[in-house]
């Protein structure tokens, strides 16, 4: 199996951060909006091709901010993610139009069915994958420093 590239974005507006909403069996869950590299595009240019389409906003890339590896079996989705290598790269983003300007996503993942604005304080009540990340986003927002590459989390 190849090694993915993705592109996330970090999107925090007023002590609160942009996610896509999804559903499965277990209820709820969370995403950071971004997605897959494809062949020929800039790492800036795809995180900006999946905001339009996840999120339906133009975004602004900024600093990266993280570095997460992503190695399927080893993590509680082993069943259907066993195969799945992904390097995913964590932008801090700022939308290029007013944060209620909602347009709709152009091609919403799979599960999505939404996206929504969470305070940060509120991270933790949230299931959001990585779930480690919640805590360096809230680090993040306090002005703490946190490492770049965090490694193989979930």
């Amino acid at each position: 199996m190849n090694i993915r590239n993705s592109a996330k974005a970090i999107l925090i507006s007023d002590e609160q951060i942009l996610l896509t909403k999804n559903k499965d069996n277990e209820g709820d869950f969370y995403l950071f909006p971004g997605g897959g590299q494809e062949h020929g595009e800039t790492i800036h240019n795809a995180l900006i091709r999946e905001c339009i389409e996840e999120v339906g906003h133009q975004v602004k890339v900024g600093e990266l901010l993280h570095i997460r590896e992503y190695i399927g079996k080893n993590h509680e989705h082993s069943s259907f993610d066993f195969n799945v290598h992904q390097i995913e790269y964590y932008f801090v983003c700022t939308l290029s139009d007013e944060k209620d300007n909602y347009h709709k996503p152009t091609n919403p993942d799979t599960n999505q069915v939404g996206i929504e604005w969470i305070a940060i304080k509120d991270l933790l009540e949230y299931r959001i994958y990585p779930k480690e990340l919640r805590k360096y986003i809230i680090k993040y927002s306090n002005n703490e420093k946190a490492p770049v590459y965090l490694g193989d989390i979930n």
